[in-house]
């Protein structure tokens, strides 16, 4: 995967993009080697790998330069009770002045945010099977959820910003849940009473928080098993009639 990456930050710069990504372990840490430009950060240079990696054509591994200027930058992870882990992270974005190596922990830190906001869409607002049976019914499908989510994140900032509360410790699915409760309420009110039963809900998604769960790691596995039955292969209606 490590291969995989050198053309993903060329073609990233290439859409005017700048990314913050953890080193893969196959790679060893240069800090020694590289440019130092603060305590923990150095400026290094990443070569062309040997072999094309997976999932990238002829035409695009030539188009790659020999080598790339990376910044790598190092720290360390110390909670009580753990041992302390050290951490390397890899970014484009070179400048220490503009981009301080603590601002770069931080925004590394929220993707955990980023694999939340994956999850809401797939799983709490069901976008993890689509039910759809052409390309452009497809694309509805995702637009919907799509539009939904941003929907609910716009009342969710508005809650937080009016009652000044952090809009990420608020909870998208106690947020979906207020709002469809109170759907048949707006329906039914007068412009004035609507816009006060707005400011109830807002006051209602903002009153119960999140817990702050700092540095916080999930495994990847999945809790409810399997079932032993065969995939479906063929439409219904073939398998109605074997099994008349």
């Amino acid at each position: 995967m490590h291969t995989s990456a050198y053309s993903d930050i060329y073609f990233l710069q290439n859409l005017g993009c700048d990314a913050i990504f953890r080193k893969h372990q196959g790679r060893k840490n240069q800090i020694k080697k590289g440019k130092r430009i603060g305590p923990c950060d150095c400026l290094v240079t990443w070569q062309k790998p040997k072999s094309c990696p997976k999932g990238l054509s002829k035409e695009e591994f030539n188009s790659l330069p020999a080598n790339l200027l990376l910044r790598e930058v190092h720290y360390y992870i110390c909670i009580p009770g753990y041992r302390t882990k050290q951490v390397t992270l890899i970014t484009t974005l070179l400048d220490i002045q503009l981009y301080p190596t603590v601002e770069l922990v931080k925004i590394y830190e929220l993707r955990w945010d980023v694999e939340l906001d994956l999850k809401h869409i797939k799983t709490t607002l069901g976008m993890d099977i689509l039910r759809g049976k052409t390309p452009q019914m497809l694309r509805k499908e995702i637009y919907v959820h799509l539009l939904a989510y941003n929907l609910l994140r716009t009342v969710m900032w508005q809650a937080g910003t009016q009652k000044r509360v952090n809009p990420l410790r608020i909870s998208l699915q106690g947020t979906r849940h207020h709002l469809n409760n109170f759907i048949p309420e707006f329906k039914n009110a007068t412009p004035i009473n609507r816009e006060r039963l707005y400011q109830i809900m807002l006051k209602l998604i903002a009153y119960k928080l999140l817990p702050s769960r700092p540095a916080r790691v999930e495994p990847r596995v999945r809790k409810r098993r399997p079932k032993s039955y065969p995939l479906m292969q063929q439409p219904r209606q073939l398998y109605n009639q074997q099994a008349a």
